[in-house]
């Protein structure tokens, strides 16, 4: 564990805790670093962004969202950060995705600042391949990602939401950002037509009427130049992926969506955010890194 603002190292493979002050605010990430990580070769980097009411210890167990595995079967760090939160422990946590989600939103938080912060220190922390930093995130995380693709896509080079859309209140992105779109049909929170489902609005005040899949994939197709017409990457039970090609100066589009498990991380042991088990037809991260090492 490290406080403060001082440049910590990363030592080698393992664990690690660091807090940062931001914008006034004490923020903290936490890293996982491989046993293949050579300090001689640039690493890949991920940042797991945690949904609307977690916090990055949540995020980290790999029985919710598997990234400590892949982390370790695909050799790059992963880096996840906590949200902004009232609590002491940082429990309950949100990202300022724009129009959602709850206190960060509010008070209007600079998660962005914060998180090109986070990926600044971690490439002086440890050996990094910058044009291998992507985030994914689940749900408010996956809002966020999108945020991170349309104000600071040159540090991050690609990004995948898990159940949330691009709720930005605007985007203008100095140049194409990857995108990777990952929904269940019948999402019960972020609804794939459009809205919030019944069961978000439990509090309706934390959330937002989410825009559609469909709505923020014809977006990103439009602002990465991508092929307007998709082509079935991959067909299983359960699932289906269409890819939007890059045409020249841009970048692809691709999403998946599955038959079953609500909002939830298809391929999560213990994912469960809403009434039913997350979808088993893909593994969310394995189809991440497919679509990232085709890049």
């Amino acid at each position: 564990r490290a406080d403060g603002l001082q440049n910590d190292r990363l030592s080698g493979p393992g664990d690690y805790e660091f807090a940062l002050m931001h914008d006034g605010l004490r923020r903290r990430y936490l890293v996982h670093v491989p046993a293949s990580y050579d300090p001689g070769a640039p690493s890949a980097v991920v940042l797991g962004l945690h949904g609307g009411g977690g916090h990055a210890e949540h995020f980290a167990r790999d029985e919710h969202y598997g990234v400590i595995t892949a982390s370790e079967k695909y050799g790059f760090i992963a880096v996840i950060p906590n949200g902004y939160s009232k609590n002491r422990r940082g429990l309950f946590a949100t990202w300022n995705a724009g129009a959602c989600c709850g206190g960060a939103r509010d008070a209007d938080i600079d998660d962005v600042g914060f998180l090109s912060v986070v990926i600044a220190r971690v490439k002086r922390q440890a050996v990094v391949d910058d044009a291998r930093v992507y985030a994914m995130g689940m749900s408010n995380g996956g809002l966020m990602a999108y945020r991170l693709a349309c104000e600071i896509p040159d540090q991050v080079r690609g990004v995948m939401a898990v159940a949330g859309t691009d709720n930005t209140l605007a985007c203008a992105p100095s140049q194409p950002t990857p995108v990777l779109h990952v929904h269940a049909i019948n999402d019960t929170h972020v609804l794939f037509g459009g809205g919030a489902g019944a069961d978000a609005f439990r509090d309706a005040s934390k959330v937002t009427e989410f825009v559609s899949v469909p709505a923020t994939i014809e977006k990103w197709v439009a602002l990465n130049k991508a092929a307007p017409a998709p082509r079935r990457v991959l067909s299983v039970e359960g699932a289906r992926c269409d890819r939007h090609d890059a045409k020249a100066g841009g970048a692809p589009v691709q999403l998946c969506v599955t038959d079953s498990g609500g909002h939830s991380w298809p391929g999560a042991v213990k994912g469960r955010r809403g009434k039913e088990p997350p979808s088993q037809a893909i593994n969310a991260i394995d189809v991440m890194w497919v679509f990232f090492s085709k890049l």
